[in-house]
Order: structure tokens, then sequence, then C-alpha cells
């Protein structure tokens, strides 16, 4: 297993860990969601992210770190969401359900990752996570343009695309965040 691999998967671990002790609580209430509201969920986290990154201060305790991890959820809610789309599941899944659909999202995003990451030699691990915020807010800004546009694109990548490529530069964030203990 790669270094990349292995911390990808600890952070997973991690936020998946919360995601089924949040689904205890408050079962799958999310199914509710359409995905432009998953998407404005995402994008107040990473606005949050930035307006913090940009001051310097914050004056609620959550922290980024927290953040990232709640724009990884989300993303694999979404994820989620497009596959059961047409599906008669209905609003409530039991962990049972929900974990192999959880793992299912993560192990086709770490493929995807795994090739960007051949074509592009981890050129990530040199950018700055003030960077990578600006960047999962430019792709929240696309997803909102396919929204309107009923999801119909000419030449661009779908909303599956731009899930996957948030979560993953959020995953790439907390990395570099834990290795330098710098998130801005």
């Amino acid at each position: 297993m790669s270094k990349t691999e292995s911390q990808y998967r600890e952070i997973i671990a991690a936020c998946k860990s919360l995601f089924l002790r949040k689904n205890q609580d408050y079962g799958s209430s999310w199914r509710i969601m359409r995905l432009p509201s998953i998407t404005d969920q995402i994008f107040i986290k990473a606005a949050r992210i930035r307006s913090i990154q940009e001051k310097g201060v914050q004056q609620v305790a959550d922290s980024i770190d927290s953040e990232f991890i709640g724009i990884i959820n989300y993303c694999i809610i979404a994820l989620i969401q497009v596959q059961l789309k047409d599906n008669d599941k209905g609003m409530n899944l039991d962990s049972s359900e929900l974990e192999p659909l959880y793992d299912n999202a993560v192990e086709e995003n770490l493929a995807l990752l795994g090739r960007k990451n051949h074509d592009y030699s981890e050129a990530w691990r040199d950018m700055r996570i003030s960077s990578i915020t600006d960047i999962i807010l430019m792709k929240l800004h696309r997803l909102k343009q396919i929204e309107n546009n009923e999801g119909q694109t000419i030449v661009s990548e779908g909303v599956e695309a731009n899930y996957q490529d948030m979560l993953n530069y959020s995953v790439f964030a907390l990395i570099i965040g834990k290795e330098t203990g710098n998130f801005s």
C-alpha cells in the first residue's frame, strides 16, 4: 500500500466512523436532501474554511479539519444519493445497508485518486491548503451551474466527477494539514 493510500484510508476511516455515529443519532435523514441542497451544504463548509483562512481567526470552535471532514462526508452522501436516485430503498437506511454504500463510494474514489496521482505525480502535495479551498469553491460554482442546467453539460464532467474531486481535495487538505500542522 502506498503512503498516499495509507493516509487516505486513515482519514476516511475517521470520516466513516463519524458518519456512522451520526447515523445512529439522526438516522439517514439526509436522504430527503436533493443534490443542490447537498451542494449548498458543502458550499457553507468551504466558505467557512475560506473565511477563517482569510481572517486568521474564528469565533466558532469547530476546527477547519472538521469542516473538511464534513465536506468529505457530504460528498459521499451525494455520491450515495446519485446511486440510489431511482432506488426504492426509501428514506431510512440502517447501518447494515448504509455502510456498503459508503464503502463503495470510497473505493471508487480511491481508484480515481490512484489514476490521477499516477498522471499528476501527486502534485497536490506541493499545494497550499488555501488553494485547495479555492478549487473546492470553484468546483461548487461549477456544480451549481450544472444543477441550474438540470444536469446537462456540453463538454464538461458531470456532477459525480465534481463530488469525487472535492472529496479527494478535502482528503489532500487533511493530509497536508496533518503533515504541516497548518490549515492555511
